[in-house]
């Protein structure tokens, strides 16, 4: 946890000494985040577009990394880093800023980090990225050792040939993981981690393949929880509502969570029927970068939890809403001082509905009596000052 985040453990009354030490376990690709916001359109083609704002941050499976790290749980992070600058800093931010566990993770000598710019403007934004895969397994030189600088990293390097930490074939004990399903393709390491009691939550992209089929999906089997949006669930399971997707779905997993934008997002509990609905929260957003795997950590905070479904669909919701008001996917996400100086304003304003209100009353025995304003490290225009 970053050690500017209050001592909240959302888990502590559900600990056991058999637990894992690791709570969720999640693996992918970190890119290094450059991202230009006060946009008034999407550039045109021969002319030099100003952006009003700028930041950068650790991007990609870091945005989701991040954000569990400053809820308070237990994180583990497998991933490939550039020997650059950009993975140095990637990983000083990850590991000594979000206190996030990389020794699942290493260097790569040679390999540069990958890179994306987002552009915010018009409530969306666009990306432009640039990357390569990195080395295959047996290209890969062995695993630096975790909490070292950059530099002593690459000379630490040995001769054995290790996993890809990409694709790792032995995740550690955890209570969830977190997966990106891919169409036609099946990671070992989720039947594994499923398999020694870990609840997997997955999202999911774009199906450029176009055939939007859920048996082509075959890591959904192991799932506790799906979380696509409302045009990937619609397509998906062949409905024209999103919540018609959610029942269908819950057909598949336990726990159908579909996301709806503006209104909010929709659940279906499988085992029971049950369903849940909880409106969006209307902010101004800065830059939505990372808005849905803020949402995605803040679900999964909930479900480890034990909360109600309604209150995991609220928190989710609060958290994402949160971090749209700050550059960047990453550094954008909110600890619970924000949660709580959000809580607390909140019921000082003159025209807010009491009966929204009572819909986050739940966060009262969770909050910090106190709370700093907006105390965490966040997106800057560079990726580090000297100190």
């Amino acid at each position: 946890m970053s050690t500017d985040t209050p001592g909240i453990d959302p888990l502590l009354a559900l600990r056991a000494p058999q637990d894992p030490a690791c709570d969720v376990f999640l693996t992918g690709t970190v890119f290094l985040d450059i991202i230009f916001t006060g946009l008034d359109s999407a550039p045109v083609r021969g002319t030099e577009s100003w952006a009003r704002g700028m930041g950068s941050s650790p991007g990609g499976v870091a945005n989701m990394a991040t954000a569990l790290a400053r809820l308070g749980l237990h994180t583990s992070l497998a991933a490939a880093f550039g020997d650059d600058h950009y993975g140095e800093y990637c990983w000083d931010a990850l590991e000594q800023g979000e206190g996030i566990d990389l020794s699942m993770s290493h260097t790569v000598p040679g390999w540069h980090s990958p890179v994306t710019v987002s552009m915010a403007y018009e409530g969306e934004r666009t990306m432009v990225s640039h990357g390569h895969e990195a080395p295959a397994p047996s290209a890969v030189p062995g695993r630096a050792a975790p909490g070292k600088a950059a530099t002593d990293r690459a000379a630490t390097v040995q001769a054995t040939t290790v996993p890809d930490p990409a694709f790792p074939q032995c995740p550690p004990r955890a209570r969830a993981a977190i997966a990106s399903l891919v169409p036609g393709r099946s990671e070992p390491w989720v039947a594994t981690a499923a398999r020694h009691g870990a609840l997997i939550f997955a999202d999911v992209g774009w199906d450029e393949t176009g055939r939007w089929d859920l048996d082509a999906l075959p890591d959904l089997a192991h799932c506790e929880a799906f979380l696509p949006n409302a045009q990937e669930a619609m397509r998906y399971t062949r409905t024209d509502c999103p919540r018609a997707a959610a029942h269908a779905l819950a057909e598949r997993v336990p726990l159908a969570v579909v996301t709806l934008g503006a209104e909010g997002a929709y659940a279906v509990d499988g085992r029971t029927g049950a369903a849940a609905q909880v409106p969006a929260i209307e902010v101004e957003a800065l830059d939505p970068t990372g808005a849905g795997d803020v949402f995605v950590a803040g679900f999964v905070t909930g479900t480890l939890a034990d909360w109600p479904l309604a209150d995991r669909l609220a928190f989710a919701g609060l958290t994402a809403a949160l971090s749209v008001q700050e550059f960047g996917g990453s550094l954008s996400a909110p600890g619970w001082a924000e949660i709580a100086a959000w809580w607390q304003r909140i019921r000082t304003l003159d025209d807010q509905d009491p009966t929204a209100l009572e819909r986050y009353a739940f966060l009262e025995e969770l909050l910090p009596t106190t709370a700093r304003a907006w105390p965490l490290r966040r997106a800057v225009p560079t990726i580090g000052f000297r100190q």
